[in-house]
């Protein structure tokens, strides 16, 4: 029989502190409320001690990790806020709703901050195509995305979508989203003095989600089907209008502070707001709005139910904003006060059915420094040695790797996504990233010249073969991505997905990726200003145990002085072709999906990035780009620097003959992916001009042929002639891939 604490997802020994912490046994509700908030998917009890080593400041930053969303200034009119979070273990019981409610509460994260959000982007995992329930899951969350970010009007313009054996009962949904705020404009989860109301206003609440924190702090095992009632629906349409009566509230000044209802639901929120608040909180449970009849304190406490927000506002201002409720048809009721005493306090029909400090809710959630070392798999994927690999027809080689879902384009999914409503969208889904207008003419009324860009990044094959390398690797090219199209990089925000801490082999893994991530943060001069942590992505299905790969998502924001002087990462004339970079390292196929591709190898170690070089590619792109001396730009990734010009190309009316001279053996020249290496193009006219400020730097140049009219792709390796193809042939089998597997 499972003990009381089980049953909220407690330790024994955590139960045994909240006994000597209250000095009496909680009660049913109490328990749920402590079940919930001490749960690793709020309190962050594995993660919270390394965390700490990130760095979160810089002159640029406003608000960094701690509140709902990053905020950071783009100049004296405009800040933007922006968050990524996952909605992973919702995903795999109901894809379609998990994904949907994903990108809802992302959103409510950057309103709760008073800014209108303005974009979304996501990053998805999956298993491979030979899994049954793959097919499933993609169009499942894709759909869901789709749905919620269409039918609200806020345009998808970002992402990225991978497949590797170890996501297929895990799959990775992880949301972003930005928004934009007047300067000086900004909101927090906090009241400001006791006797201010707390006004729920939004969805009515129903019994969808509970128990939603606790079930994304555990693995998954054979019961899944049982965990359906944990995953809520959402609205889209009903969150359209709940943002819009929030904007209004804000432009009325009408509200103190706000927090959004996500992760346990009535009770997370209002803990949440005295803890910042340094106050109690009162509630009245009779008072929140229903859609179900008979539901307990305990349901009402914990639903997390969707479209909700809370608001602090004076008892003097309160009629207005049930006013706005009124008119926008929301439910809207004051729920609560904040109080002197520090305490959190539930009360029904007058009865009091929870009392708790806050202290023991929030701050003395136990902080765990988990055992970690490096993992047994390290020796055996690290055994390889490149140079023992057979020779390959490049040709047949090439084919395969555009046939890979890894590989072939992304179109079935970002056209699935409006990524123009909003009329903002400057640079769309398939470059390096995708570039916005910051204007937006009703509520709040805001304009700039700049633009702002935004790029999705996260190699788990890189960070599963070398945790701290990967996790450097990984800053390093969502930076790359936004010096591409010509943004200065501004911050990052992450989502952290690893498998379970408790085995010492994961925890190590997720305390190497950070230091590796908070190395680069530090050199590459990006802050990590708001984030997520996901943990207990792990099957136990009969004898096997399978965590995913340590996957870090980050997504980088970054700014231009001028949202329409951008560089596209395809051509769009005729010119000459360069890599441009750290072009000394040693080329490694390492990692490589030419590797996994063609060799069916998962193996060796993550090429290292030089930060320093990385960091002066950063800004040679940016000068190139203010200079007019590039005309396209696109890093060399997954794939490899073959890859890279194809994708330059595809999408385009022109072709290219490659003349290349290296030292390396073809295979590894074309195909590795090697970091801080980008191709451009460059017209004939400026290459003398081009060439002599690459010089200027530490970095080097090489000519890689040139982009022609024709359809058509030549490559010489060393004066041998190793490929002559028909482009639209490569093209249809790029384009069709993933449409063909699903």
């Amino acid at each position: 029989m499972e003990k009381v604490w089980e049953l909220h997802g407690l330790t024994e020994e955590e139960y045994r502190q909240i006994l000597k912490e209250l000095g009496r046994e909680p009660n049913n509700v109490e328990l749920g409320i402590l079940g919930a908030l001490w749960s690793e998917h709020c309190s962050y009890k594995s993660s919270k001690k390394h965390l700490k080593k990130f760095p979160t400041k810089a002159p640029w930053v406003v608000q960094g990790p701690g509140e709902n969303a990053g905020v950071v200034k783009i100049d004296d009119k405009v800040w933007i806020a922006f968050k990524v979070e996952s909605h992973n273990h919702p995903s795999y019981i109901e894809p379609f709703h998990g994904a949907a409610t994903g990108v809802g509460g992302i959103i409510r994260d950057v309103l709760s901050m008073g800014a209108r959000p303005v974009a979304l982007a996501d990053s998805l995992r999956f298993g491979e195509f030979d899994y049954y329930e793959t097919k499933r899951l993609v169009k499942g969350v894709v759909k869901g995305i789709s749905f919620y970010g269409n039918c609200i009007g806020v345009p998808t313009v970002a992402g990225e979508t991978f497949f590797e054996p170890s996501y297929k009962t895990n799959p990775l949904v992880n949301a972003f989203c930005l928004g934009i705020l007047p300067a000086g404009r900004m909101y927090r989860a906090r009241a400001t003095e006791e006797g201010q109301l707390i006004f729920l206003i939004g969805s009515s609440t129903g019994r969808d989600g509970i128990h939603g924190a606790v079930m994304a702090s555990g693995e998954f095992g054979e019961d899944v089907e049982e965990k359906k009632p944990n995953v809520q629906v959402g609205d889209p349409y009903f969150e359209k209008k709940l943002v819009e009566a929030v904007l209004e509230a804000i432009e009325k000044d009408l509200i103190v502070g706000m927090q959004d209802l996500g992760a346990a639901g009535l009770a997370g929120s209002a803990s949440e707001i005295g803890a910042k608040s340094k106050l109690g909180v009162e509630l009245y449970l009779e008072n929140v709005p229903l859609r179900e009849e008979g539901m307990t304190p305990y349901e009402i406490l914990l639903s997390e139910s969707q479209e909700r927000m809370l608001l602090i506002v004076e008892p003097e201002r309160v009629t207005e904003v049930e006013e706005i409720a009124k008119k926008w048809h929301l439910y809207g009721a004051v729920v609560g006060k904040t109080t002197s005493d520090r305490k959190f306090k539930a009360f029904y029909k007058g009865e009091l059915v929870a009392e708790l400090p806050i202290e023991l809710i929030v701050d003395k959630a136990p902080v765990y420094d988990r055992p970690y070392e490096e993992p047994e798999y390290l020796k055996e994927v690290r055994n390889f040695n490149q140079d023992e690999l057979p020779s390959v027809d490049i040709k047949e080689s090439l084919l395969k790797l555009l046939k890979s879902p890894n590989v072939a384009s992304k179109e079935w999914v970002f056209t699935q996504y409006d990524y123009q409503v909003g009329t903002n969208t400057v640079l769309i889904p398939g470059h390096d990233s995708a570039v916005l207008r910051l204007k937006w003419v009703v509520r709040p009324e805001i304009k700039t010249e700049k633009g702002v860009a935004i790029s999705s990044e996260g190699n788990g094959r890189m960070v599963y073969l070398n945790p701290y390398e990967g996790g450097k690797f990984v800053v390093a090219e969502v930076c790359r991505n936004l010096a591409c199209v010509g943004a200065k990089p501004l911050a990052i925000t992450d989502c952290l997905n690893f498998g379970n801490p408790e085995r010492p082999g994961i925890m190590w893994q997720f305390v190497k990726a950070v230091e590796g991530m908070a190395e680069a943060c530090e050199v590459l001069e990006v802050p990590v200003v708001s984030g997520n942590v996901s943990l207990y992505n792990e099957t136990v299905e009969k004898n096997e145990i399978r965590n995913v790969f340590p996957t870090p998502i980050v997504v980088g924001v970054g700014v231009l002085e001028r949202a329409d002087e951008y560089v596209p990462s395809v051509v769009e004339e005729e010119g000459e072709l360069y890599l441009i970079g750290d072009l000394e390292q040693k080329l490694k196929l390492d990692g490589s999906e030419f590797l996994k591709v063609v060799h069916g190898l998962i193996k060796g170690d993550v090429p290292p990035v030089n930060l320093e070089k990385e960091k002066e590619l950063i800004n040679l792109l940016l000068k190139l780009n203010q200079e007019d001396l590039i005309a396209s730009a696109h890093d060399v990734s997954t794939g490899g620097i073959l890859i890279t010009i194809l994708e330059k190309l595809l999408p385009t009316k022109f072709g290219a003959e490659l003349e290349i001279y290296a030292e390396e053996r073809e295979d590894v020249f074309l195909f590795s992916e090697n970091p801080t290496r980008v191709v451009v193009s460059v017209l004939p006219e400026k290459a003398k001009t081009f060439k002599e400020v690459v010089e200027s730097t530490s970095l080097n140049w090489l000519y890689l042929g040139r982009v022609i009219p024709e359809r058509k792709l030549t490559l010489s390796y060393n004066g041998v002639e190793l490929l002559s193809e028909d482009l639209e042939e490569l093209k249809k089998l790029w384009k069709t891939a993933l449409e063909s597997y699903l």
